[in-house]
């Protein structure tokens, strides 16, 4: 019987969302097993006080990065896993599984360590519409002792957590997550300014993100012609997690945002501009919307993780993006509640 498991996503703070999918199925089937979670430091506000997990260990890639690495090794193999799952395709995390002295190793076939996996997975990426969400890839990890069945990912902000946003919900309202790592995945500050001003005054605005995007979302609370409220920086991530379950809608852009709407099954509009959906991260919410320029560029999708600044120098997919557009879940929303 199965006791102790580790899954590995030392990622980016929505690849950990993603991976939360792993945990909720593993959980179903076996519910009295040890769950542990690998992770790198700064993500692991996510996973605070997580139902089903017993432990998350912590890389710190910033201080001592391969030193903070053996000594992660060492505390692996000292727990002696029954199962070791790594979500990543690289060589360090690849090689914390290869010598984990886990009963069984599994992980994807990009990953360079793969050989001395047990179970090694092959890792299906394309531009196509009949591409698997990465949720799916991530599931094929652990299906051949589960089942085929899609678990959607699922984060758990804490009562206090709820209690901390609760003062904003009063009145119906809609967040907007208006930054992203990459340039050419962020819809562009006039362009949300341009749709803030032509949503109805009937609701009240909020801008999520972390510390860092605070200036751009005063920038965009300033210039709006219609009073909106910045948040960046105020929230953790399970607190905004919170507030966007209990939005009308959350606007976002193809980033970690979007997986927490649907981790957390909110309303979501997903504005993609040199990526697209097919790539496999798209939004899972029940009530979802993507929008993304309506005429095909020869040049989109230009990468799958974006870039900093566009490569053909005109950004025609995030400028030829109409406010209309934007605006139509709404019109949506309206249709939802008669």
């Amino acid at each position: 019987m199965m006791k102790k498991i580790l899954i590995i996503q030392t990622a980016f703070i929505g690849d950990v969302v993603l991976a939360t999918c792993l945990v909720e199925k593993l959980h179903a089937f076996f519910p009295d097993a040890q769950i542990d979670f690998l992770l790198r430091k700064g993500n692991e506000g996510l996973l605070k006080a997580h139902p089903h997990l017993h432990e998350v260990l912590i890389w710190d890639k910033q201080h001592g990065k391969y030193s903070a690495l053996w000594r992660l090794l060492q505390r692996i193999r000292k727990n002696k896993y029954d199962k070791v799952i790594n979500v990543q395709r690289f060589g360090a995390t690849g090689l914390l599984t290869a010598f984990s002295k886990a009963k069984q190793k599994i992980g994807f076939d990009k990953n360079p360590f793969s050989p001395t996996f047990d179970i090694s997975i092959k890792h299906n990426m394309c531009n196509s519409s009949a591409a698997p969400h990465e949720t799916e890839r991530n599931l094929s990890l652990i299906q051949s002792f589960t089942d085929s069945a899609i678990y959607k990912p699922r984060l758990y902000p804490s009562q206090q957590d709820r209690d901390s946003v609760q003062p904003l919900m009063s009145s119906p309202y809609i967040c907007i997550a208006p930054a992203s790592v990459w340039f050419t995945k962020q819809y562009p500050a006039q362009k949300w300014i341009s749709f803030i001003n032509k949503i109805p005054a009937s609701y009240t605005v909020y801008l999520l993100g972390a510390p860092g995007e605070a200036k751009l979302c005063e920038e965009i609370q300033q210039k709006a012609e219609r009073k909106i409220t910045s948040l960046a920086g105020q929230f953790n991530f399970l607190q905004s997690a919170a507030l966007m379950r209990g939005a009308v809608m959350n606007y976002v852009n193809d980033s970690a945002p979007m997986h927490f709407a649907s981790a957390m099954n909110a309303p979501v509009t997903a504005v993609y501009c040199s990526t697209v959906p097919a790539f496999g991260y798209g939004p899972l919410s029940d009530k979802k919307y993507i929008v993304e320029i309506q005429e095909p560029l020869r040049c989109r999708p230009c990468g799958l993780h974006g870039y900093r600044q566009c490569p053909e120098g005109h950004f025609k997919c995030a400028y030829l993006i109409g406010d209309e557009q934007l605006l139509e879940p709404l019109i949506n929303v309206e249709t939802w509640k008669m």
